[in-house]
């Protein structure tokens, strides 16, 4: 009982923090403090880069969308209130941009692609224990991992990246992505069954690497 109370209260704490920190940024990013921006740079660049990368699969794109979301923030950064947490506000700026130049360059967007015989039923979803993603430490088996998830459709691989490696709630996905809880819980439950055989080889071939040794 005492363990439990401990555990809502540290939880509670951490909630309580977070919210000062969104406040901060929100009163920061409309009186347009440089210094600020800089900070928001150093903290959320590689995070951002990194899920531009998984929507794009290309690096030079991902690069020239990462400017491009700095400048959006910096142009519209009063729009930011403070009540939901940065990051869901900044990826959703990203998502958007990404959106808008599949359009220009006339490819299908996440959402269009989404939409293309997508089940809508509701999934419950087992997140308990080690995800796929969690289950090699190494950076090298990190980085094969990566590729094996830009195999799967973008719109598994946003909401896998944005679950297993951001730590979002799926409520936060459904804000970053506009999509419906269901819908969300339906493409992690897809996304996981996709990547599942494809980390089981990659075991397989470990396991028969360090036996080999």
């Amino acid at each position: 009982m005492a363990r439990t109370m401990t555990a809502a209260m540290i939880e509670a704490g951490r909630i309580e923090e977070v919210q000062r920190e969104n406040l901060a940024i929100a009163k920061g990013l409309k009186r347009n403090d440089p210094e600020l921006l800089d900070q928001l740079i150093e903290t959320y660049q590689h995070r951002l880069l990194r899920y531009l990368l998984f929507l794009t699969g290309k690096r030079e794109v991902a690069e020239d969308l990462f400017q491009e979301t700095w400048m959006r923030v910096l142009l519209r950064g009063a729009q930011y209130n403070g009540k939901a947490r940065f990051d869901t506000w900044l990826f959703t700026i990203a998502r958007n941009l990404v959106i808008d130049l599949s359009r220009k360059r006339q490819m299908a967007s996440l959402d269009e692609m989404s939409e293309a015989g997508e089940d809508e039923r509701p999934f419950e979803v087992a997140i308990d224990g080690p995800s796929p993603l969690e289950q090699f430490a190494s950076r090298e088996e990190r980085a094969e991992v990566a590729e094996v998830l830009l195999k799967l459709e973008p719109n598994y691989r946003e909401v896998l990246m944005l679950r297993f490696h951001e730590e979002m709630s799926l409520e936060e996905i459904a804000s970053v992505t506009r999509a419906p809880l269901s819908t969300v819980k339906s493409r992690l439950y897809r996304g996981l069954a996709a990547l599942k055989p494809e980390v089981e080889q990659l075991r397989q071939a470990h396991a028969s690497g360090g036996a080999s040794r």
